[in-house]
């Protein structure tokens, strides 16, 4: 016989999932009051550099301001919250380990003004990291306010991120497979935990939707492409599964490389980084920034394969030396449009060489953005969703599942581990906190700082 629940159950299962309705609206307005700001800064900046004109001026101008403006977040980080530097995403999956603190208003304060001051400045990171962890802390500081389970402690921690993912990317289906696929080794799965990441998923997105009015994000008109050249897109999928591995690598080795510098010298890196990428805000402004707006128009523009690779090379080389400096960011957007410049070349290659129709090109770009992200994130499904939920080009569900699919395979048989599994180790070490193959000497109780 089906065992019903009673009505005690039935009361405090109602209670948990208006916790996690009240995570998903609060994180959705906590979002788009971010973006927004985000975007009033990115039109001032653009309206300052435009008014000084030509010559050297603009600039000396942008080079002082994005300069100031990174040195500024890492200081900020460093002094409220060192844990808020990076996307956040490995200190969420650390304290549903039990390994990381969760100092919810210090994180909330440098994620959210930090997030202004490094994104604003230019630097190619996403603004999905600063929500997703803004998100998961929203829903400690609720979740404080009473005694729950630990369990139900953690699915509320992973609701709140997910919701965060959401409405950074409008994106809620992506959101609720992320958290099965990202954090299946932390999160609580079942029925509460897992209903509660819906309801919070979908308030987030709505709420974001509600004040933003945007559809999907990255919108892509393909409608078709012919069932025999997804062996070239299994064959972009290796390329990507290779680039996704040689991505993780070249990140860690990156921050490992900052690591060295002495720790009261590291806000010269970040007065560096922020420097070049005032240069570049006016030498070469698409090598700039998260992204979300440069993929919609490479997909619409026929750039070539030259200027794609360099702008793969540089948009590349940009998320390394920016995630390093050690300020708020995500890289899930740099991602997405790294791999659209890869795609696309390859789309062009392709369409040069072979009797394939130009719209291959787009539906190249789209495959790859999953493709890129299933093999650095190894979570395939999650690609596939998002990048459908991001183009709402639907029609290539399957040429997309064939990239992704060819992609985690290929990391995989390369010996490439999940980017965030390795962010987490490393922060771990760093923090002389035991990872999976070490016994747990030092636990950091949840809500307390490391010192």
């Amino acid at each position: 016989m089906i065992k019903r629940p009673t009505s005690s159950s039935a009361r405090s299962d109602a209670v948990y999932f208006v916790k996690a309705a009240a995570v998903g609206l609060l994180v959705g307005a906590l979002a788009t009051g971010f973006h927004s700001g985000l975007e009033i800064i990115f039109s001032h900046y653009a309206t300052l550099r435009a008014s000084l004109g030509g010559g050297v001026t603009p600039y000396l101008v942008s080079i002082a301001i994005s300069s100031i403006c990174v040195a500024g977040a890492f200081l900020l980080v460093q002094r409220v919250a060192p844990e808020a530097a990076g996307s956040g995403i490995q200190e969420i999956e650390g304290a549903m380990e039990d390994k990381r603190p969760l100092n919810w208003a210090s994180v909330l304060v440098a994620k959210f003004f930090g997030g202004l001051l490094a994104l604003g400045s230019g630097l190619v990171l996403g603004r999905e990291g600063p929500t997703i962890h803004m998100g998961a802390m929203t829903a400690e500081a609720l979740s404080r306010s009473h005694d729950i389970s630990p369990a139900d402690h953690k699915g509320l921690l992973a609701a709140g991120a997910a919701a965060g993912l959401a409405a950074a990317f409008n994106a809620p289906l992506a959101a609720i497979l992320f958290i099965v696929e990202e954090t299946r080794r932390q999160f609580p799965f079942g029925y509460r935990t897992y209903m509660a990441v819906i309801i919070a998923s979908i308030l987030s997105a709505a709420v974001t939707e509600e004040l933003t009015g945007i559809g999907p994000p990255l919108l892509v008109e393909v409608t078709y492409v012919p069932v025999w050249s997804f062996l070239l897109l299994g064959v972009l999928g290796i390329f990507l599964g290779a680039l996704g591995v040689f991505f993780n690598w070249a990140l860690i080795t990156v921050m490992d490389l900052f690591q060295r510098i002495p720790a009261k010298m590291r806000w010269v890196p970040a007065l560096a980084i922020g420097a070049v990428t005032g240069v570049l805000l006016n030498a070469f402004p698409d090598a700039t920034g998260g992204g979300e707006d440069l993929v919609h128009d490479l997909v619409t523009s026929h750039y070539g394969i030259l200027a794609l690779l360099l702008l793969t090379v540089l948009r590349f080389g940009g998320v390394l030396f920016s995630y390093a400096s050690g300020v708020p960011g995500g890289i899930f957007a740099p991602m997405l449009s790294i791999a659209t410049c890869a795609g696309l070349a390859f789309g062009v290659a392709s369409i040069s060489v072979l009797p394939v129709e130009d719209e291959f090109r787009a539906a190249c770009a789209v495959a790859a953005m999953g493709g890129f992200f299933a093999a650095s994130v190894r979570a395939p499904l999650v690609g596939v969703v998002l990048v459908m939920e991001l183009t709402g080009a639907y029609a290539l569900i399957m040429p997309v599942l064939v990239t992704c699919t060819a992609a985690a395979l290929t990391a995989h048989h390369l010996g490439g581990r999940p980017i965030y599994e390795q962010l987490l180790e490393r922060t771990l070490r760093l923090s002389g906190q035991p990872t999976d193959d070490e016994p747990d000497k030092t636990p950091v109780q949840l809500g307390t700082r490391e010192s």
